[in-house]
C-alpha cells in the first residue's frame, strides 16, 4: 500500500490554515499570513529535525541518569517546533544566540548529534572539544549557549549591530525564556536596538515556567510580546512548526526592510524539568504535562497533519524513526568511547590567533600552554 502511495497517490503540496489567524499583534498593522504552504519534502524534513532533537534529548536524559553526563543539563524536548520553525525561516548565514537550553539549536545550526552528545559527555570529539558541556556549544553563526540568565540578549543586539555595520542584510535571532524576560539588561538592549534600528529578532520562548515558578507568579504582565513598548511584537503558537516558520519569516522580512527590531513570543512547553536536578512535577501536575503531550505535541501534530492530507504514509514515518534511533545509538557509542581531552589541551584556544603562550595554573609548578 505504501509503495502504491509513493508512486502516484501522495500529495506533494498542501495549504494549511494555521493558528497565526489567532496571532496577537502589538504595534503592527498586519501579522503573518493565516495560511501556510507545506511541501511533502519540507514536512518530512521538519519531522526528521524535530524527531532527531527529541530522541537526542531523551538519550541525554538516560546518560545523565547513568552519571555519564554530569553537571548542568537543560533538555529541550517539547519545544522542538521553535528550533525547527525558526531555522526553516532564516538563512544559514543569519545569526542565532540563545540561553543554556541550547542542544536543539546547536543541532538545527548544523552540528551533528555525535558532536553534541560527545560534548555532553566531555569528550575530545565534542563540538567544543569536551570543554564546554551542555551550555557552551558553538557553530558558525551560532553563538551558544550562555550560562548567565539573560546575558545573551545584549550580545544578540551587538551581533545585530555588526550586521547593520557590515551592511550584509543579515539578521540576528536573539532567544531568551520567560524567566529571563524580567531582566533589566533586556530592556537596555531593546532601547538601543530600537534607537539604532538594529536587525534583531528578540524571541521569548515562553514555556510557562521559569525554573519552578509559573509566569503568573513571576511577571506582573505575561504579555511578553508587548514588553518592548515602542518595539512591535507578535505572539504565536510555539508548538506549531508552520506557525513558528511563518511568524519568523514575517519578523525577518521586517528586520531586513530596515524597520528595526521586533519581538516574538512563542508559547511553548517543556516536558522535562527546568534542568536535570528538577523532577518537574512539584510545581505542576503530571496531568498537565500529559495533556500538553496528548493535545499539542509538535511532532504528533505535524505527523497527523501530513497523514490526514495524504502527504506521507505511516510506513515512511516508521522508517525515519528507525533511522533516527540508529543514528542516536551510534552517536551514543562514540560519545561514551571517545577519550576525554588530555590535560595539556586544557588551556588551548584562549585566543584565536596568537603564538603559544604560558598560562599560570593553580599552583606555581603547573606549567600549562595555550595554543590557538
Amino acid at each position: 500500500m505504501a509503495e502504491r502511495n509513493l508512486s502516484g497517490l501522495m500529495h506533494n503540496n498542501q495549504s494549511f490554515q494555521i493558528k497565526c489567524h489567532k496571532c496577537d499583534l502589538h504595534r503592527l498593522e498586519e501579522g503573518p499570513p493565516v495560511k501556510a504552504e507545506l511541501t511533502r519534502e519540507q514536512g518530512l524534513q521538519y519531522y526528521r529535525t524535530m524527531q532527531t532533537v527529541r530522541r537526542m534529548e531523551l538519550k541525554a536524559d538516560q546518560l545523565y541518569k547513568q552519571k555519564i553526563i554530569r553537571g548542568f543539563c537543560h533538555l529541550y524536548d517539547g519545544q522542538e517546533a521553535c528550533a525547527a520553525g525558526i531555522e526553516a525561516a532564516i538563512n544559514p548565514s543569519d545569526h542565532l544566540i540563545t540561553a543554556y537550553r541550547a542542544h536543539g539549536y546547536t543541532y538545527t545550526r548544523g552540528v551533528s548529534v555525535k558532536e553534541i552528545l560527545a560534548e555532553l559527555t566531555g569528550r575530545r570529539g565534542g563540538v567544543a572539544k569536551g570543554k564546554g558541556g551542555s551550555m557552551h556549544m558553538y557553530a558558525p553563526h551560532f553563538y551558544g549557549g550562555n550560562g548567565i540568565v539573560g546575558a545573551q540578549v545584549p550580545l544578540g543586539a551587538g551581533i545585530a549591530l555588526a550586521c547593520q555595520y557590515q551592511g550584509n542584510n543579515q539578521v540576528c535571532v536573539t532567544l531568551y525564556g520567560d524567566g529571563a524576560a524580567n531582566q533589566g539588561q533586556l530592556f537596555e538592549s531593546y532601547n538601543m536596538a530600537a534607537l539604532w534600528k538594529l536587525p534583531c529578532i528578540f524571541i521569548c520562548e515562553n514555556n510557562k515556567y521559569g525554573m519552578g515558578t509559573s509566569v503568573e507568579r513571576a511577571a506582573a504582565s505575561t504579555d511578553y510580546y508587548k514588553r518592548g513598548d515602542f518595539i512591535p511584537g507578535l505572539r504565536v503558537d510555539g508548538m506549531d512548526v508552520l506557525c513558528v516558520r511563518e511568524a519568523t519569516q514575517f519578523a525577518a522580512d521586517h528586520c531586513r526592510a530596515g524597520k528595526g527590531p521586533i519581538i516574538m513570543e512563542l508559547q511553548t512547553y517543556r516536558y522535562h524539568g527546568h534542568s536535570m536536578s528538577d523532577p518537574g512535577v512539584s510545581y505542576r501536575t503530571r496531568e498537565e504535562i500529559q495533556e500538553v503531550r496528548s493535545k499539542s505535541d509538535p511532532i504528533s501534530m505535524l505527523k497527523e497533519r501530513m497523514l490526514s492530507h495524504n502527504m506521507a504514509s505511516v510506513e515512511e514515518f516508521k522508517e525515519i524513526d528507525i533511522e533516527i534511533r540508529k543514528q542516536v545509538e551510534e552517536a551514543t557509542q562514540f560519545a561514551t568511547s571517545d577519550p576525554e581531552p588530555p590535560l595539556e589541551e586544557l588551556c588551548n584556544h584562549i585566543f584565536s590567533k596568537n603564538p603559544p603562550l604560558e598560562v599560570r595554573g593553580t599552583s606555581p609548578w603547573s606549567k600549562l600552554k595555550s595554543v590557538s
